[in-house]
């Protein structure tokens, strides 16, 4: 049966490109405009019409850009040329790597390890398991820079218990979706890694370093956030751990909190590359997870080396695909008609950077982040670059962006995952997650219009 749905997807692609075609050749109002113009239209107009039809995102970004070429008389050669120069960069070896150390810390039970090593540092607190749920998530996304991976592992093990102890199920899935944002501005992350590729070669180390003192803001304020909606919801504390079980989770839980220890300052004393640093997380996961604490065996490893290579997959083609689009957007001026539309609704930098940030924002709800850093990159960095922010900063600017739209509704993939495990609707959960929405937005204007949250540990690295 799913092969027969994917017949008949593949045949209504191939419809619609036909459909598409014709439509872009005799639209009177193409044939009205310039050659930039009405390849503006071809290029934006199939976009809008490919994501309203829920099409694969790699899709909606390759089609436009073969359509728009053959619109504009270009070779299709360029594209394919385009897409492969796209994933012909040494940096983005990091990024199978650093999914797949994420891949095997969640398959290998180190999420459930942190969060017990949490449970006895904040655990003891009204509303212990919430705070839990948040620390345990910073220290996750500290060795696996992945949102996705944080929900599922940590939510699948917390949210039942968070349930079962009388915490609200909604509020349960809003701190666990929320917090995993964490994995995305606390390093490693591999959306930094592609930030730093698109934005002309930034130092991936300075954005790691600059993306830990506004993490910890994050996840403080959503602390302070749950423990104010626990307290005044009477929920439970979490039970006392006795001084020789804290030894002993410590003990075991130590091993699996040095993969982000070993990662950061490798690369800060300069034994190692964030492009090796990759190979050394997924090595030491490997390791720890096989050998030290044996919950994973041959079995396992080869079903998470699959599961990865298919993430790995799509994400190279989201990557190849966003280089084509976002070559043509560089091809027919869109980055300078953007700065020339923001500027003319005003030219003070507060307003300017305001409005980025609503429309980053914005995309992120209807988004992935992959495509949509690649896309936005190219036509904001310059901008904001005039405007005298720095590329580094303005990279923890986009992925706090990025993050929150990982979160809202109506395609947030954590918001997905984490209704899913949790078993409630999205509407429900996105209710329960507005006191963290709007912690998490006003940290995002601090980080904003405050250089020194990101600059401070960032410029020591900046080049």
């Amino acid at each position: 049966m799913k092969k027969f749905f994917s017949y008949i997807f593949g045949a209504f692609i191939i419809f619609l490109l036909g459909v598409l075609l014709a439509f872009m050749f005799k639209l009177p109002i193409v044939q009205g405009f310039s050659r930039e113009e009405g390849g503006r239209i071809v290029l934006f107009t199939s976009f809008v019409l490919l994501m309203m039809l829920r099409v694969p995102i790699a899709f909606c970004l390759s089609i436009p850009a073969f359509l728009t070429s053959i619109y504009l008389n270009l070779p299709t050669m360029v594209i394919f040329q385009r897409m492969g120069a796209g994933i012909n960069a040494f940096s983005l070896i990091a990024i199978p790597f650093f999914i797949l150390a994420g891949q095997v810390m969640a398959e290998g039970g180190i999420a459930q390890k942190i969060v017990e090593f949490s449970n006895i540092l904040v655990g003891r607190v009204r509303g212990g398991l919430a705070m839990v749920n948040i620390l345990a998530s910073m220290f996750f996304g500290g060795v696996s820079g992945s949102s996705v991976a944080d929900t599922s592992s940590i939510g699948a093990f917390l949210i039942p218990m968070m349930v079962n102890q009388g915490y609200d199920r909604d509020f349960s899935i809003a701190v666990t979706i929320t917090s995993s944002t964490l994995g995305i501005i606390i390093p490693p992350s591999h959306n930094m890694i592609i930030y730093s590729l698109v934005a002309g070669g930034v130092s991936v180390g300075a954005l790691f370093m600059a993306g830990y003192i506004p993490g910890i803001m994050v996840g403080v304020a959503q602390m302070i956030v749950a423990y104010i909606i626990s307290r005044k919801r009477n929920y439970p504390v979490a039970g006392k751990v006795s001084f020789k079980e804290a030894l002993i989770i410590t003990r075991d839980s130590i091993l699996g909190l040095l993969v982000g220890v070993i990662i950061i300052a490798g690369i800060i004393f300069g034994v190692f590359t964030a492009t090796e640093a990759s190979v050394v997380a997924a090595v030491y996961a490997i390791v720890i997870t096989t050998f030290v604490y044996k919950t994973m065996n041959l079995k396992k490893l080869l079903r998470t080396f699959q599961n990865t290579a298919v993430v790995i997959a799509m994400v190279l083609f989201i990557i190849a695909s966003s280089s084509a689009f976002g070559y043509l957007l560089a091809y027919l001026k869109v980055p300078a008609l953007v700065a020339s539309a923001l500027t003319s609704i005003s030219t003070n930098k507060y307003v300017l950077l305001l409005l980025i940030n609503l429309m980053l924002l914005f995309l992120g709800m209807i988004m992935d982040m992959a495509p949509l850093i690649l896309i936005t990159t190219p036509i904001l960095l310059p901008l904001v670059k005039s405007l005298g922010m720095s590329p580094v900063q303005f990279g923890i600017v986009m992925m706090i962006n990025l993050g929150i739209g990982l979160c809202t509704p109506p395609v947030g993939t954590t918001l997905f995952v984490g209704c899913a495990i949790g078993k409630s609707t999205m509407e429900r959960v996105a209710k329960a997650s507005i006191p963290f929405y709007a912690v998490m937005i006003a940290i995002l204007l601090l980080v904003t219009y405050v250089p020194w949250f990101t600059m401070f540990l960032g410029g020591r690295f900046a080049r």
